[in-house]
């Protein structure tokens, strides 16, 4: 087995459980490194002090869960990405796949309904332009309510899936630590809904339960 070191870059604390969750778990139990890059962070009075106080304790949770190795937080301002130069947000994920080195880098989807998700699809893939990385594979993945509900924009044609039937529990116990983000079935982001989608994903590639991507970028040595 070739050891790898695995990026993910998710605008929001949650988006990274809610994309990869599962593959996260199955890849850290193999024994590769992986990290998160956390582009934004909540603030008064949108959210309340409790609520920015917890969040990171949350995160913490999640990693120890999936078996994350380490999480950078950018602290931009959540739902006002667009406010910040662009240049600045490149520069901060750019600093942090230099630092990491990774193999592989999960990204969000650029039809994404939440904009933040799409600006950050767009910085990615500049901090990630083959003359400033050796990343091998690029991969952008799904998240439930933000892809969904983004078709109009441009839909998600996954040409990648991963069998996650023994690694899908961590993703759930994941994602409850993230309680504040949990609604209600039918609602998308409901522990029902997650199940749903994996196992439609699972179903369109003959496995049990499956997260989908798609493959950006891949580079054969």
């Amino acid at each position: 087995m070739i050891f790898m070191k695995i990026l993910i870059i998710a605008p929001h604390p949650d988006d990274e459980v809610l994309g990869c969750g599962a593959t996260i778990a199955k890849y850290t139990k193999l024994g590769h490194d992986v990290y998160t890059c956390i582009v934004t962070k909540a603030y008064t009075p949108d959210w309340s002090e409790e609520f920015i106080k917890n969040r990171p304790k949350e995160v913490e949770k999640s990693n120890k869960i999936l078996g994350i190795k380490k999480t950078y937080f950018l602290d931009f301002p959540t739902a006002k990405l667009d406010t910040v130069p662009q240049r600045d947000i490149n520069k901060a994920i750019s600093d942090v796949v230099s630092e990491v080195s990774p193999n592989t880098v999960f990204i969000p989807h650029k039809g994404d309904l939440n904009r933040d998700h799409r600006l950050v699809f767009e910085c990615a893939l500049v901090a990630l332009r083959p003359n400033n990385s050796k990343v091998e594979k690029i991969l952008s993945f799904e998240v439930l309510s933000e892809t969904d509900w983004g078709h109009p924009i441009e839909g998600f044609n996954p040409n990648l899936y991963v069998d996650v039937s023994k690694s899908f529990k961590k993703k759930i116990d994941a994602m409850k630590v993230y309680g504040t983000e949990l609604k209600e079935y039918p609602h998308p982001r409901s522990i029902e809904a997650i199940e749903s989608l994996a196992k439609k994903r699972g179903s369109e590639a003959c496995l049990n339960l499956a997260e989908s991507f798609f493959i950006i970028r891949e580079v054969s040595k």
